[in-house]
Parts: structure tokens; C-alpha cells; sequence
């Protein structure tokens, strides 16, 4: 998977029902994507929270990639945002603290930077999934798209390869099985809680942390289908 700021609880659905997640950092960073940026709940609609990269060329990989100059203003102001929208939330304190630990974090890469925030919800949800990281694999990362899974997955000896439900028109299941390794996709089930007043569904991961305990929602991490 491509690494996402504060991704929606799929994404940790998906981390949490395999054995071995790998995030990939030798991937071209793609704008109007998830990879700096997500949504909250701010006055009962959903807004977009960003993190500002610097300029640089658009055929970069994820892991060459950095924060703009401006982070250290900017951050300050996103960690009010976040507190001011969510602090009357039932599970405000303990989230709050998971998400500032996050956005404080020094490194600016943005690959580290977004790493660092998946293991730290990694941490804080008891998900034992290892993570790794794509580049450390040995295999040759020229490929692209379904090949380059593949290599990933015969590398790592999986039987099973488990994809999101949006990837169903990308990948081949005659290609996996020719590698011996069956092809699943993962379907969210809806998942609803309490939020302020009405709903807004499949909001950042920040907004789920804000609303639910952890045993709450280590219930929502197992509301999905594994569609053949």
C-alpha cells in the first residue's frame, strides 16, 4: 500500500487482517491522493487537513519527497484545529495525544514523517501486523503495478495476497495464481458511530480515535469481507 496520512479505518482493517503489510516508498508521490492529506469532522461536515510539501519535481518518489519550510508554522495550527473540532469528543484526551505525537514528529521527509504516524495508530490500536517497507525488499523495483506486487509477494512467500476492494479491475487473480498465491480483496462493511450530531462516514482515522475506545474499535478493524 501507498503510505496515507491518518488513512481511514480500511486502510488499518487491511494492516490488521494480514500477517505482513508492506508500505511502499519507492512509489511516485501522486497529487490529490492521501498521501499528505485526509479528512476530518470540523462543524458536522467533513474538511481536508493537509500537510504542505515543498516544491519539487512531480516524478519524485514518496521517500524523496519533503515538508515545506513552513511546516513548523503550519503544524501549530493544524494541531489547534484538530483540538478545537474534536476536544468535546468522548475519547479526546487519549487520541489527542496519539495524533500530537504524530504531527510533532522531527523528521521531515515525508515518508518517514507518514510512517512514523501509521506505527504510532499501529501501536496505540495493539495491531501486531509487521510493517516493512518496499525499498528494503530485494526485488527488482523497476517493476510496476501488478508485476511489482507480485515480486513483493513471492519475495515474502505469501500464500495470500489481500488487496482493497478498489483494486478488484487491477490485478489478475490468474497472475497470482500462476505464483501460487490466492488473490482476496478486502470490502469495508458501513461502520457508524456517535459523532456529534448526525454522521459523516469514513472520515480520517482521527475522527474514529476521537469516538470510539479502543476495544470499539479493534470491533470496526473486523466489520469487512473478504470477497474471493
Amino acid at each position: 500500500m501507498q503510505p496515507y496520512f491518518f488513512p481511514y479505518i480500511g486502510y488499518f482493517q487491511l494492516m490488521n487482517a494480514v500477517d505482513k503489510f508492506v508500505v511502499y516508498d519507492n512509489i511516485q508521490y501522486t497529487k490529490k491522493g492521501w498521501i499528505n492529506r485526509n479528512r476530518i469532522l470540523v462543524n458536522g461536515t467533513d474538511e481536508y487537513i493537509t500537510v504542505p510539501l515543498k516544491k519539487d519535481s512531480d516524478y519524485l518518489d514518496v521517500r524523496d519527497r519533503y515538508l515545506a519550510d513552513t511546516w513548523d508554522n503550519y503544524r501549530g495550527n493544524l494541531i489547534n484545529k484538530i483540538s478545537g473540532c474534536y476536544r468535546k469528543a468522548p475519547y479526546f484526551t487519549e487520541a489527542f495525544k496519539i495524533v500530537e505525537q504524530c504531527l510533532i514528529f522531527e523528521d521531515l521527509n515525508l515518508f518517514r514523517f507518514v510512517f512514523n504516524s501509521l506505527m504510532k495508530v499501529k501501536e496505540y490500536l495493539n495491531i501486531k501486523t509487521s510493517l516493512s517497507v518496499s525499498s528494503s525488499i530485494p526485488i527488482n523495483h523497476e517493476l510496476k503495478g501488478e508485476e511489482k506486487v507480485i515480486a513483493i509477494c513471492v519475495n515474502q512467500s505469501a500464500e495470500t495476497y489481500i488487496n482493497p476492494i478498489g483494486g478488484m479491475e487491477l490485478y489478475s487473480r490468474e497472475a497470482f495464481k500462476d505464483q501460487g498465491i490466492n488473490l482476496q480483496f478486502l470490502k469495508a462493511n458501513p461502520i457508524t458511530y456517535p459523532q456529534f450530531d448526525g454522521f459523516v462516514p469514513w472520515l480520517s482515522i482521527v475522527d474514529v480515535l476521537m469516538f470510539n475506545s479502543r476495544e470499539e474499535i479493534n470491533l470496526h478493524l473486523k466489520n469487512f469481507n473478504l470477497e474471493p
